[in-house]
């Protein structure tokens, strides 16, 4: 049986969609580790996985929270490139110690997440099998497709051909932190230059946690690129228990709203969304993932909010919910999609303007500026995908799609297949 290492962004929602991944191999017998800065160590729930601390130099403990806060709030165009050094420091940072912490734990393959390029390196560098998984938006690029973090929709026409073009420009010119990083790692790891994170993708193996039917047309993805759904330890065959959930009244609407782990302290739009579901009549079950306070929880119930929690069983809520209100992360809007559920994204950051433009385009949700969207702009959307069943007719077939996409186990499926040719010659450990 092989040691997998799992090289992936210290953020909850890539370390969780890997982890359902891991743990479909670990059930296989293999071992998997994670190796990240120390304070990642936290985000793995299940004591069968694997930690590897790595960079407590430049990434102490403790040292994660202030980047949380950066990432979930840049504010400013400073703000937004401190964020964007704090990606090319742990690029940085990776790169300098994975190949001791890989001899260390003699680790025969990678698994390694697109949003950090340090995997692919490193994995190259040392000439050992990896595979990529993309658990936001893929980052593999290609003519007339918009970037991820774009908010564009797709259309074929001339004009918007240079739109993505120019925002593509734009958006590298931004990234120079970044790309200067991987150039500097290409170098010292002795393999050709790379400066993107497109440039750091696997060759054997790649996996996305969407479907086809979700994506924007694409014709230059890699033969060896798979969609498998969204990646979760638990089938997507089993029903979620919906006994988890508070007593719903069947004769009103039901709304879920979440805003992810990074989002949840946004208080301002969940005022707005609990506003709006009050003038609808409808059930609001609204998960804040710890980023309010009982003050603000017991405020939201006051503007129109039924019920008010950190954490809520998503699976549940969404198998149960009329629609859902959702920042746009790809975990919840796969995990909407997969319940058959229509979305209303409210985009902040990251890829979440890319997941909301491909709602648009699949007309499975409808989406919203989460700044200057007011009260009634968010009860009229959210009264058209209750009321328009259009909406929820598009979902059915997607929803189809997820269900047989094939998730964790169709993806431990392709590592395997993958790293079955090649595990035998991998590192050589001594």
């Amino acid at each position: 049986m092989a040691h997998f290492g799992v090289v992936a962004p210290a953020f909850y929602s890539h370390v969780s969609a890997l982890s359902a991944l891991a743990l479909a191999l670990v059930e296989r017998g293999h071992r998997v580790s994670f190796i990240q800065r120390p304070d990642a160590r936290a985000y793995l729930k299940d004591a069968r996985l694997g930690f590897h601390a790595v960079g407590s130099d430049s990434h102490p403990p403790g040292s994660l929270t202030q980047s949380l806060r950066r990432a979930a709030n840049p504010g400013s165009p400073l703000g937004l490139r401190r964020v964007i050094q704090d990606m090319a420091d742990t690029t940085t940072m990776l790169c300098r110690e994975l190949p001791a912490a890989i001899e260390t734990l003699r680790i025969d393959a990678l698994l390694a997440d697109q949003m950090e390029a340090a995997g692919g390196l490193v994995a190259e560098s040392l000439g050992l099998p990896f595979v990529s998984v993309a658990c936001a938006l893929p980052v593999n690029r290609e003519p007339g497709v918009p970037l991820p973090v774009m908010p564009f929709d797709w259309s074929a026409s001339e004009r918007s051909l240079h739109m993505f073009q120019g925002s593509t420009r734009v958006y590298d010119w931004m990234m120079t932190p970044h790309r200067r990083a991987i150039e500097t790692a290409s170098r010292a790891l002795g393999i050709p230059l790379r400066g993107a994170l497109h440039d750091c993708l696997s060759p054997l193996a790649q996996i996305g946690q969407t479907v086809a039917a979700f994506e924007f047309p694409r014709k230059a993805l890699p033969a060896h690129f798979t969609h498998v759904g969204p990646l979760r330890a638990a089938s997507l065959r089993t029903p979620a228990r919906t006994d988890a959930l508070p007593e719903i009244a069947s004769d009103r609407p039901f709304i879920f709203a979440s805003l992810g782990t990074l989002q949840g302290h946004r208080f301002d739009i969940f005022k707005r969304v609990a506003k709006a579901c009050r003038r609808l009549d409808a059930q609001l079950l609204l998960a804040h993932c710890g980023g309010l306070d009982a003050r603000q929880a017991a405020a939201l119930e006051d503007l129109g909010a039924t019920w008010v929690c950190a954490f809520a069983p998503q699976e549940a809520a969404l198998a149960r919910a009329d629609a859902v209100v959702s920042h746009g992360g790809l975990n919840t809007v796969m995990d909407a999609v997969a319940a058959d559920t229509p979305i209303l994204a409210l985009p902040i950051a990251f890829d979440q303007p890319g997941v909301a433009a491909r709602i648009r385009h699949a007309g499975i949700g409808l989406s919203a500026s989460p700044r200057f969207t007011g009260t009634g702009g968010i009860e009229r959307r959210l009264r058209r995908l209750l009321d328009e069943p259009d909406f929820a007719r598009r979902c059915a077939p997607l929803a189809e799609s997820v269900r047989q996409a094939g998730g964790s186990e169709r993806a431990a499926d392709i590592v395997e297949a993958a790293f079955g040719i090649h595990i035998r010659g991998a590192v050589q450990h001594g």
